[in-house]
């Protein structure tokens, strides 16, 4: 019973941790505020529970759905787009898009669908899109799938493997298509008119290995389609002239053959097809291989006349893996005269023969960009007569080197306005070159150059030098409008008195710090600006500049957000529209003077502050104690040579002079007295004589008196002498009162000589001379002691 009760909590425990481990399929979805859900790549199978009507997209692509039920998507009433793209589907069920009235956009395509289903489609009035390519289907079903779709304008079928067969009923009630793609390289089977059915095709993208069906296509789509694109076929074995053809109104327009293998006998076959089109204007021809050395039935050629009606011929990608026996295309001169328009791109063409060029006499543009061109064989392509009518001449990224020798050649292009040799190595402009007089629009992006000369024609009305190395442009162009000059090193605008006309000028990604509204405003015509991507430095005049001019944003292209500031660092990567820096960078002059007037009115306060609460006389006082605490401690056992240092005011020196000096000097023992008339050492700092003689002195007596709180010098004796008294610790200082004084009308600076009065006793000068006898005896006794 223990071993059984055990068994079922150990499988309790692996179920709730199988519940725990397994994902919440409904959080794995991200949706945000308008509905857009994406839960692509999330190892989902099966479509998540819980959606409701508010999503509006839903991707589930990537994932590993195998079944799509009748109610997995029953809420999602206003779903507009959904992507099963490159899951396990195999099975949908009959009602599962029953609810999906307003979906638009739906894509099945590389899943496990061996059969598709009528009712999948009959509720989806609205859809517009459907990709069901890359399902193992082998026929579109027995009904029409899409009869009720009305709505709907691209649709992708078929698959690369399996898909043999298409049916006649397979697209009934298609009027219009914009575009129609069917990938059958193993179709074993086409029912005569089976493309018919659809009234308006606007590009049809037929993937086909083998050209067995393509005659009978090409004829159930000759008054319908517009655009005929085959890719991935090899037409070694087509042959047009097997199908008889009554069509006489022909809609086609364009043909594209993309990655398609073709011999020089299948080649005549295509000009036939061409030729029977007689409404093709646009051929080209993209990543296709041409087995053959140009060997082309000449009689064919001849009798072709609506050929002559194509007008632009495109190749990009051709490979000829025998052009070195290539024959030199005389065969071809009889219908290239009406071509108006050639591209060969990326071809390895390093030359085209004078007789062909000129035989192109209507043609105005000719793009032979990323090929082998050099200079010497350029002048065999551009002799006299050749591209009478030519307008736009691309060389771009080819092996020109020479920019006077480019322009010599090209003189022969009377009606040339148009060049483009950009992506060549120039490096070097000369000083002078000659050019076609009629050209205007001149690039010379990525070319290398560092300088411009008077080489560039001033008859240009565009130049194009970005992606260069040029920093600075100083070259006169009177008629130039526009100017394209991005990712170069220029730290400035040009100056505007050398492009008197320019309209746009885009002069993005430079290492330009700043500009300002008169440089803008010297370009009296700009109409277009691009200037962001520049290192700009964010100082407070071009922040003002940026931030109050509105009407910037409709010159400023790229306005506000490739303006990003550059310095100072702490508005590095900011946007020049959100910057904003500190007064005291923006206001330096202002706070400078702000600071100085703060400081003068300070140094005003603080004299009229000293003057009225005697600062001057504090700081005087303060220099003498320094000086006074300088001086080395006396020893215990000082030289006294005095008995007392007299310190009075010299209003009062009658008084001390005639009674204080006979009273004390004449008395027996008679007393020594300093007095600084008679004592001081001439010549000496009178602050050292007053500190000398109240060390020299065994007693300092103060004659205190009106006249003595008025004296300055008498202060600084009775701080000296409180010095002493406080460093030393001893009581040598003795007060003579000689006239009243009130305490209150001491000056409060007089600080010590009020603490004196309140904490000792003084000796009062009787009027009374029978007391004066007393007042001696008592002065005595002090000055002893």
């Amino acid at each position: 019973m223990p071993c059984a009760l055990w068994t079922v909590w150990v499988l309790g425990a692996i179920i709730s941790l199988l519940k725990e481990g397994a994902p919440d399929q409904a959080s794995s979805l991200t949706c945000d505020p308008t509905g857009v859900c994406d839960g692509h790549s999330r190892s989902l199978n099966s479509i998540p529970s819980g959606l409701t009507a508010t999503v509006k997209s839903l991707d589930l692509s990537n994932n590993m759905i195998t079944y799509v039920s009748d109610s997995g998507l029953r809420s999602c009433v206003d779903l507009r787009a959904l992507s099963l793209e490159s899951n396990r589907i195999h099975t949908i069920e009959e009602n599962a898009f029953s609810s999906l009235g307003s979906l638009e956009h739906l894509d099945l395509s590389h899943n496990l669908l061996l059969k598709l289903s009528s009712s999948w489609f009959r509720p989806l009035s609205s859809l517009k899109f459907l990709n069901l390519l890359g399902n193992p289907y082998k026929t579109l079903g027995k009904t029409s799938l899409f009869s009720h779709l009305t709505n709907l304008r691209i649709l992708k079928v078929g698959n690369y493997y399996t898909f043999t067969e298409i049916q006649g009923k397979d697209f009934a009630g298609l009027t219009f298509l914009k575009e129609l793609e069917i990938v059958a390289p193993n179709l074993q089977r086409y029912e005569p008119k089976s493309l018919k059915s659809v009234r308006n095709i606007s590009h049809l993208i037929l993937h086909m290995k083998q050209p067995v069906f393509l005659p009978e296509i090409i004829v159930d789509l000759l008054s319908s389609l517009e655009h005929l694109e085959l890719r991935d076929i090899r037409l070694n074995t087509f042959r047009f002239s097997e199908v008889s053809v009554n069509e006489t109104n022909t809609l086609i327009k364009k043909f594209t053959f993309r990655n398609v293998d073709v011999t020089d006998e299948s080649f005549n076959e295509v000009v036939k097809l061409l030729n029977y089109v007689s409404g093709v204007l646009d051929v080209e021809f993209d990543d296709c291989t041409l087995d053959g050395i140009g060997n082309f039935d000449t009689s064919i050629m001849d009798t072709m006349k609506d050929i002559g009606k194509v007008e632009t011929l495109t190749i990009r990608k051709l490979h000829i893996p025998r052009f070195y026996s290539f024959l030199d295309m005389s065969n071809l001169y009889s219908f290239v005269g009406s071509i108006k328009r050639i591209t060969i791109e990326n071809s390895k063409v390093f030359l085209v023969p004078c007789s062909l060029s000129q035989h192109l006499k209507s043609l105005e543009y000719l793009d032979l960009s990323d090929n082998l061109i050099i200079e010497n064989l350029l002048k065999n392509s551009a002799c006299e007569h050749a591209w009478p009518s030519l307008q736009t001449l691309i060389l771009r990224q080819n092996h020109l080197t020479s920019l006077e020798e480019t322009g010599e050649t090209l003189l022969t292009l009377k009606n040339l306005t148009n060049l483009d040799i950009s992506k060549n190595n120039f490096h070097l402009i000369p000083d002078t070159c000659q050019w076609p007089e009629k050209m205007r629009y001149l690039n010379l992006s990525s070319t290398r150059i560092h300088s411009l000369t008077p080489c560039i024609p001033q008859t240009l009305e565009v130049l194009d030098v970005s992606n260069n190395n040029l920093d600075s442009f100083s070259l006169l162009m009177p008629q130039l409008k526009e100017l394209y000059i991005s990712r170069n090193k220029l730290n400035t605008l040009p100056d505007a008195s050398f492009l008197p006309t320019l309209l746009v000028m885009r002069i993005s990604r430079n290492t330009i710090n700043t500009f300002s509204k008169e440089q803008l405003d010297s370009f009296q015509n700009l109409k277009t600006l691009e200037a962001g991507g520049n290192n700009f430095i964010c100082s407070c005049e071009f922040l003002s500049f940026m931030q109050e001019q509105q009407a910037l944003a409709q010159i400023l292209v790229d306005w506000p957000e490739n303006y990003r500031c550059d310095s100072p660092s702490y508005v590095w990567g900011q946007r020049v529209q959100d910057a904003r820096l500190s007064v005291s960078e923006c206001h330096r002059a202002a706070l400078v003077s702000g600071v100085c007037c703060a400081l003068f009115l300070l140094m005003l306060f603080t004299g009229v502050l000293c003057h009225r609460l005697h600062g001057l006389w504090y700081m005087k006082m303060m220099w003498a104690w320094l000086q006074a605490k300088r001086k080395p401690r006396k020893a215990p056992h000082r030289d006294i040579c005095y008995d007392a240092f007299v310190s009075y005011s010299e209003q009062d020196s009658h008084w001390v002079e005639n009674l204080m000096v006979r009273e004390l000097e004449h008395f027996n023992p008679p007393f020594k007295l300093c007095l600084h008339k008679r004592d001081f050492i001439p010549g000496k700092w009178i602050i050292d004589n007053i500190i000398d003689s109240i060390e020299k002195s065994h007693k300092t007596i103060f004659v205190l008196s009106e006249n003595f709180v008025k004296s300055e010098w008498c202060k600084y004796e009775l701080d000296f002498s409180h010095f002493r008294l406080f460093d030393e610790n001893d009581d040598a200082a003795i007060l003579i009162l000689l006239e009243p004084i009130e305490k209150n009308a001491i000056p409060q600076r007089f600080c010590k000589l009020r603490k004196i009065m309140n904490t000792k006793t003084y000796l009062e000068w009787p009027t009374d001379e029978a007391q004066q006898e007393g007042f001696w005896l008592n002065l005595r006794a002090a000055v002893k002691s």
